[in-house]
């Protein structure tokens, strides 16, 4: 037989090895031996879970900011009113030259007044035509051109009124009034300018309806429905706010989505900039206890003495993620690092 050099042995002595491996691991199996436990230690999740407070940039618009115009074209006589003041709704803001207008307005009273005179004078020509045609001594020709003529006149005296109408309404126009109470933000024109249909003439701002602006990204938007007393916070001042909307659209630009919301108290000033505070109702991990699974971000929770991972499908990288489990559930907080899904565990103390 020929002598086997050192490597020779060696290697027969592996595969001897690997010949009595199965048989060593189906006598383990066959003797029921327990495998061996992992140590790990855990926390309910109440003690665990955090609730973050989440913060947008906000600002606070009004419902009304709105730029006064000429809708004829006069001289400016006045503007009564100051930048920086408060008008009640109805308050003069702007004066034009009425004189035209009134002019305009006089003449139509008088073509009016003509056309009243006229119509008197056909109605009596009617009634005197029909009580010649009782008699037969006029003809069926004339008594019809003398409802001809009144009809005509009629008609007449309704488009007058019309007109008439339009000139007390063209007058009116002359005087600017503030549609809302307002703050006069911005005078766009001077006295003695001419105001021409459509020229802004002043810049007003609605200081009652007001709302509070906040563009927020997909996960804050999800999240601020759920939250507990949103604010708005001001270098100054901090003000209770409740949801009234979420649009339901992204901002093609920005990728976000506008959260409109109503003071709850007091208001801040139209165009207030700060921050929009909320803090969420939902149970979140912080992000230290976050694992990372055949490519899924998720949690270790011990259930019957094995650790079972828990995806959470909206976990990022770094930022605590939000879990709905029981408060009661042990989540593995050391000792996940080496855990597959499955793994037997004992809870070292």
């Amino acid at each position: 037989m020929p002598r086997l050099d050192t490597r020779h042995r060696a290697l027969l002595a592996g595969l001897l090895a690997l010949a009595a491996l199965p048989a060593f691991t189906a006598r383990t199996a066959a003797s029921g031996e327990a495998l061996p436990t992992i140590p790990v230690a855990a926390q309910p999740l109440a003690e665990l879970a955090v609730y973050p407070q989440f913060r947008a940039p906000a600002s606070v618009v009004s419902d009304n900011d709105s730029r006064i115009s000429a809708e004829l074209s006069a001289r400016i006589e006045a503007i009564p009113v100051r930048v920086g003041e408060v008008v009640k709704k109805g308050a003069v803001l702007v004066q034009l030259d009425r004189r035209d207008f009134e002019l305009a307005l006089a003449r139509e009273e008088a073509a009016l007044e003509a056309l009243r005179a006229r119509l008197e004078l056909a109605e009596y020509q009617l009634s005197r035509a029909r009580a010649l045609s009782r008699k037969q001594a006029v003809s069926e020709e004339l008594l019809k051109q003398r409802q001809s003529e009144l009809d005509h006149l009629r008609a007449q005296r309704a488009g007058q009124e019309v007109a008439l109408t339009q000139a007390r309404r063209q007058l009116e126009k002359c005087t600017l009034r503030a549609p809302f109470e307002a703050v006069i933000r911005e005078r766009l024109a001077n006295v003695g300018e001419l105001a021409r249909p459509g020229s802004p003439l002043l810049q007003i701002v609605d200081n009652r309806h007001l709302e509070v602006s906040a563009q927020l990204q997909a996960d804050l938007a999800r999240s601020l429905p759920q939250a507990e007393r949103p604010e708005l916070v001001t270098p100054r001042q901090r003000y209770p706010l409740a949801l009234r909307r979420i649009m339901p659209a992204f901002d093609p630009r920005a990728r976000t989505r506008e959260a409109r919301l109503r003071f709850s108290a007091d208001s801040a000033l139209p165009g207030s900039a700060g921050e929009l505070v909320w803090r969420s109702t939902q149970a979140h991990l912080p992000a230290e206890l976050l694992s990372r699974r055949d490519g899924r971000l998720g949690v270790f929770v011990i259930d019957n003495a094995h650790a079972r991972f828990v995806p959470l499908p909206r976990a990022e990288e770094g930022r605590p993620a939000a879990v709905s489990l029981p408060g009661q559930t042990p989540v593995v907080t050391l000792g996940r690092f080496r855990l597959q899904d499955g793994d037997a565990v004992r809870v070292a103390p």
